[in-house]
């Protein structure tokens, strides 16, 4: 126990405990990772000179997420939420396809526009999918193992190291699987490390949110886990 009212426990001890506020941060989660990916998405912007996909502003508040769900409840909960994530993902870009490939009524004039909007591509939904995927579990193991390492100290050392890593996942993964043999060569790598260092740059930002809500959400469950026994194959989502 600490001097916070906080107990230190093993991620298997959370089996059977009832959690108060996970289910809101796995509806949080999920609910930013479809927004950013269907709004956000399809627009791009210049501000001050610069060029980028819209989506980037919010995108990196699922990553944020996804390390106050792994510090506070540890791995096996946060992979969970990125199985939920994914699922949610799939569901979104069938629907999408459904929707776009329905026959317009006669005389609506915004299918193109909706087209432009919600037509992406089978291989740009599959690069989104498995760059999702791969990038927020990388994300989470490393935060995982370097809490333990660590022994909870650091917390920035770790939001912003497993952003490092579960970042480069995700956009080492996506654009080349998405525009190579479209974009050159040099036009995905400027876009997928400009991209990546936005986001890790984003996250560094938003370390002192990070910190006030894994605090209060620590207290607020009175428990603080650690993955000392956990099995960490992404291939589960048994807890």
């Amino acid at each position: 126990m600490t001097d916070l009212g906080v107990r230190k426990i093993d991620a298997q001890a959370l089996r059977e405990r009832p959690m108060r506020y996970f289910d809101f941060f796995i509806a949080a989660f999920v609910a930013i990772l479809l927004l950013s990916n269907l709004i956000g998405a399809a627009k791009l912007s210049t501000v001050g000179g610069f060029t980028f996909g819209a989506g980037i502003l919010f995108f990196p508040l699922g990553y944020v997420l996804g390390d106050v769900l792994t510090e506070v409840y540890g791995y096996a909960r946060a992979r969970r939420c990125v199985w939920a994530g994914f699922g949610a993902m799939l569901f979104m870009a069938l629907m999408s396809w459904v929707v776009v490939k329905l026959p317009p009524a006669e005389g609506w004039p915004d299918q193109a526009a909706y087209e432009a909007v919600f037509g992406n591509t089978w291989r740009i939904v599959f690069a989104s999918l498995a760059a999702f995927w791969a990038g927020e579990l990388a994300n989470s193991f490393v935060l995982a193992k370097m809490k333990l390492l660590t022994q909870g100290r650091h917390l920035w050392m770790r939001t912003i190291g497993s952003t490092i890593v579960g970042q480069g996942v995700d956009s080492l993964l996506f654009y080349p699987l998405a525009f190579f043999g479209e974009w050159s060569n040099a036009q995905v790598l400027t876009v997928m490390v400009t991209n990546w260092l936005m986001k890790v740059t984003w996250e560094a930002v938003l370390t002192p949110l990070t910190y006030v809500v894994v605090n209060s959400l620590k207290r607020a469950e009175g428990l603080d886990v650690y993955d000392e026994g956990t099995d960490f194959t992404p291939f589960r989502t048994k807890l």
